[in-house]
């Protein structure tokens, strides 16, 4: 009897792992607004900060989500010439398990409430931070800063997976803070565009200066709310 409830477990196990949604077409969708006076094409630089810590985020998904809003959203179509650097920084993250406990009831009940509806469990993400748009000079035009949150939940068929679901949680956060930034940004786009192209592109004949960001940005020029 023990024995053939144990089998019972592990399928029902196997067809939650089967049964989640996948994270694959949701994970670096950018929010869809757009700068309605797009900047000129930048380079994309990210400080993953925190978020290197987290069991849930990969090393490169930040990178990967900012080069597509960057492309997608605040700068014209990819030309040769690079007019300045965007600057992303993570600078608070913090992610919470909740629901460990119904975990275990799940478990001891054949994951019968999941199979109802009931999710396992939920992660929860909040994350900070800034992105900042320096000329070909090196020099900050202006920082904008953004607060995200998510819950993702783990469950059968209508949630994640136990191994997904911290990631796009973190992904997630990350996703509301750039979307809270854009609107900052629409506002001082037409400055920042002015701005990029009158000291020209990187490398170009008037950016005598060194163009390099240093590892702690200095001053902030301008602040967007």
């Amino acid at each position: 009897m023990l024995r053939s409830s144990s089998c019972v477990l592990v399928a029902l196990l196997v067809m939650s792992l089967l049964g989640c949604k996948s994270t694959d077409k949701v994970l670096f969708q950018p929010s869809p607004m757009a700068l309605s006076s797009r900047l000129p094409s930048l380079e994309v630089r990210v400080d993953n900060g925190p978020l290197d810590s987290s069991e849930g985020a990969q090393p490169e998904d930040a990178q990967q989500l900012f080069e597509r809003e960057v492309h997608m959203n605040l700068t014209e179509p990819e030309d040769t010439a690079r007019f300045g650097t965007a600057v992303l920084q993570v600078q608070q993250c913090r992610v919470v398990r909740r629901g460990r406990v119904l975990q275990a009831f799940q478990m001891l009940t054949f994951m019968a409430p999941s199979v109802l509806g009931v999710p396992l469990e939920h992660y929860e993400a909040e994350l900070q931070a800034t992105v900042q748009v320096l000329n070909a000079k090196g020099n900050i035009l202006g920082t904008y800063s953004g607060r995200g949150t998510s819950r993702v939940r783990v469950a059968l068929y209508h949630g994640y997976s136990q191994t997904q679901a911290p990631r796009l949680a973190d992904v997630a956060a990350l996703r509301e803070a750039l979307a809270q930034i854009k609107p900052q940004m629409e506002v001082d786009a037409e400055r920042l565009r002015a701005a990029l192209l009158a000291t020209g592109p990187i490398g170009g004949r008037h950016t005598e200066g060194t163009g390099s960001i240093p590892a702690t940005p200095p001053a902030i020029a301008r602040t967007g709310h």
